[in-house]
């Protein structure tokens, strides 16, 4: 029996990225193969540094990732679910493969402890991870439409990255992993030490809080670059979920290291379809 791929890569949004799983469930039935698949693969990528314990192993990893789109794949694809729904996204919808790869090269900074340096890395960062996943996905939607909305698909993918590193706090600290650019802590009175040592409440408050503010001001710009083409709404129902997290934090930073900001399963499925029905994030 041929294995139900798509279903696979669901389950697999299931475990590791619910609200992208959520998400999904909400795009358009025949799009929604492709879709999944990228969710999927975004998915892959972004929990390497979980699965392994050194550098090199995460390495390997996303070589694999590399090889495959770029044709030269180890082993029987059709035994990836991930890999052959990917190829097949790629195929249906002529989708750029130098982006995909993009998305695995960025990964890389995941598997080290090197600081975030400066908001301008942060960017580069946001702009080949969320904001990218965001451009391919509203391709697979519209891919003439997509061509006019980069502006708000890089600021809204800017604004998806901060709150996805303030939801992941705690852990990144824990494994000594600083995400907020030094740029911010510094401005705090903050280095990547005293961040990580925590010793200093105040400072470390208000670090969080610039941060979540550097967020909100990037759904700002997100919002003023215009308004959503109707086709394109799907692909940014997971930004629907940034703007809670980023106002929570920016009210009270000193509890990201010690609290879930992320609202209830259900009020993020409302701001989902609200989403859909007003058409503004």
């Amino acid at each position: 029996m041929k294995p139900d791929n798509e279903a696979l890569c669901l389950a697999a949004l299931r475990d590791f990225d619910r609200d992208r799983y959520l998400a999904a469930l909400l795009t358009p039935a025949e799009k929604r193969a492709s879709i999944v698949a990228l969710y999927a693969y975004n998915a892959e990528l972004a929990r390497v540094r979980e699965l392994v314990r050194e550098p090199l192993p995460g390495e390997v990893r996303l070589q694999y990732w590399r090889d495959l789109l770029q044709g030269s794949g180890h082993g029987e694809t059709a035994a990836n679910p991930v890999a052959a729904e990917l190829l097949r996204a790629i195929r249906d919808h002529g989708l750029p493969v130098a982006a995909l790869v993009a998305m695995a090269d960025a990964r890389i900074f995941d598997l080290y402890d090197d600081p975030m340096e400066s908001t301008q890395m942060f960017e580069g960062y946001a702009g080949e991870t969320s904001a990218s996943l965001i451009q391919l996905v509203s391709l697979v939607l519209d891919a003439k439409a997509a061509e006019g909305a980069f502006d708000i698909v890089g600021h809204a993918g800017v604004a998806l990255a901060v709150a996805g590193a303030l939801l992941l706090l705690p852990v990144h600290k824990a494994r000594g992993q600083v995400y907020l650019p030094l740029t911010i802590l510094s401005a705090a009175g903050l280095d990547r030490e005293s961040f990580l040592q925590g010793a200093d409440p105040a400072r470390l408050k208000a670090a969080i809080e610039a941060f979540a503010g550097y967020g909100l001001d990037h759904l700002r710009q997100a919002r003023a670059a215009g308004a959503i083409p109707k086709g394109l709404l799907p692909a940014f129902l997971p930004v629907s979920l940034a703007s809670g997290v980023l106002k929570r934090a920016a009210r009270n930073g000193g509890s990201a290291l010690s609290h879930d900001f992320r609202a209830p399963q259900w009020r993020r499925q409302l701001a989902m379809l609200r989403l859909l029905v007003t058409g503004r994030l």
